[in-house]
């Protein structure tokens, strides 16, 4: 699998919006030439959340394990969740690691840095891998989009709950 396959499978996903760095947009340089992975079907970046998945194709300050910084190299970052990584890892995202090699290519296993919080890896994905990592790219965005509907029937109730007892209709833009 290519970047560009990723994200093009990814961003092919019901409201995905799949962010791609670059000099014109203001995002940090050691940002460019990566893609974020974000569920919204509005297609704005959602405030204070985090992507569902990313690509990264370079070293990352205190993230140098997998070695990314060799030609034609990067990795796939999934938040599939505690039942996946489970899974793929043999155990809980808490529980200590194998010293497994994280710049092995096409193997799923902990991310180097954010596995204690359950994300996945997976660097140069490839024939072994190539239907593990769609599947956990499905995962993620059916988590990621569980989250967010979730926090919008929050903010709906929050928004019913005032406008109650303002004596307004909840429909109204006063909130």
């Amino acid at each position: 699998m290519t970047m560009d396959e990723i994200i093009s499978f990814v961003a092919g996903l019901d409201g995905v919006l799949a962010v791609r760095p670059g000099p014109d947009d203001g995002s940090p340089e050691i940002s460019w030439g990566d893609a974020y992975f974000f569920y919204s079907p509005d297609g704005v970046v959602p405030p204070a959340t985090q992507p569902f998945a990313t690509i990264v194709a370079k070293d990352y300050p205190g993230d140098e394990s997998s070695r990314l910084d060799r030609p034609d190299t990067f990795r796939v970052n999934i938040a599939a969740g505690k039942e996946s990584f489970r899974h793929w890892t043999g155990h809980a995202p808490r529980e200590p690691a194998s010293n497994d090699d994280p710049g092995a290519a096409d193997a799923v296993r902990a991310h180097p840095v954010y596995g204690s919080l359950g994300w996945l890896a997976v660097v140069n994905p490839g024939h072994r891998t190539d239907t593990a990592v769609r599947e956990l790219l499905r995962t993620a965005h059916r988590l990621a989009r569980t989250r967010a509907e979730r926090r919008k029937g929050q903010r709906r109730r929050v928004r019913r709950g005032r406008a109650d007892a303002c004596g307004l209709s909840a429909d109204e833009d006063t909130f």
